[in-house]
């Protein structure tokens, strides 16, 4: 049996960590939200509200005193978040190596850049309202620096944020606003798998009688729509073997008989669940 020693003491006050809006109570918390969540972090992570946390909170003054100068003489992330890690020796070498690997290349991205790959973690974790927010107030920026001439990354970076703004709206089951999201997705960068998803949401939009109609006048994407069907008919069949679809499925029986009692009250059951699940998405 391995036992893991903590580092520290286990703080009574927990340490909000920047940009993630995660909790920690420990060092080994913080060092693991630190390594799974590494192309998140930026220089916000470096400051003296952590350091003094980790003296006050942790009883680890030796260790504030060596983060103090990093942060004050602005020292390179990597090796802010490489000293942590090793002190508290929650993962190995290689595994800290990686780490580091992570964040020297994110020193290379943008603040746009970073900050996109901080606003696909909330599609990531289901939070569609947050993220459309952030991606909407991102894109004003991009028009913003373009206006003035600005430095901006690579057209592909604006297309991506235009898609992943059609994922959380897909995700909030908003059809029309996904579609057009996707479509100015493509429209910016004329990728096959865009228009494809556009197609899938029209397709979602639309009823039977109107994406048919629609796709038979759409010439630039009917060879698309065509592999769509076959896709969707594929999925079909997958989700009507999963256990899911047959538990659904085989409640129907319930809602005769002396099982009808049974089959209202596991429906109000699911309807809450599912109520809940998306009140989670369009809240922060």
């Amino acid at each position: 049996m391995r036992v893991s020693v903590c580092v520290g003491n286990y703080a009574e006050t927990p340490y909000c960590i920047p940009g993630l809006g995660i909790n920690v109570y420990s060092m080994e918390e913080l060092c693991y939200c630190m390594k799974e969540n590494a192309f998140l972090l930026d220089f916000s992570m470096m400051n003296d509200a952590l350091a003094d946390w980790i003296d006050r909170e942790c009883g680890l003054r030796e260790l504030a005193k060596t983060l103090y100068p990093l942060i004050h003489k602005k020292g390179s992330l990597s090796a802010f978040v490489v000293t942590l890690m090793n002190f508290v020796g929650l993962y190995d070498e290689q595994q800290v190596a990686e780490v580091e690997q992570v964040l020297k290349q994110g020193a290379g991205l943008s603040n746009i850049e970073k900050k996109k790959s901080q606003i696909d973690y909330l599609v990531r974790k289901k939070k569609y309202a947050a993220a459309i927010r952030s991606y909407d107030a991102l894109i004003d920026k991009w028009q913003e620096q373009e206006s003035e001439g600005a430095p901006l990354p690579a057209v592909s970076c604006l297309a991506a944020v235009w898609h992943n703004r059609g994922v959380a709206y897909a995700g909030l089951m908003i059809y029309d606003k996904a579609a057009e999201s996707f479509r100015k997705a493509y429209e910016t960068d004329a990728r096959e798998d865009f228009y494809r998803d556009y197609l899938a949401a029209k397709r979602m939009e639309l009823s039977e009688s109107e994406y048919v109609a629609f796709a038979a006048e759409d010439t630039e994407g009917y060879g698309l729509a065509l592999e769509l069907e076959k896709d969707v008919e594929q999925l079909v069949r997958e989700w009507e073997q999963q256990p899911e679809y047959l538990r659904l499925n085989n409640r129907r029986e319930l809602r005769t008989g002396e099982n009808k009692q049974r089959y209202y009250d596991e429906s109000e059951q699911l309807t809450q669940t599912l109520k809940e699940s998306y009140r989670r998405s369009v809240t922060d």
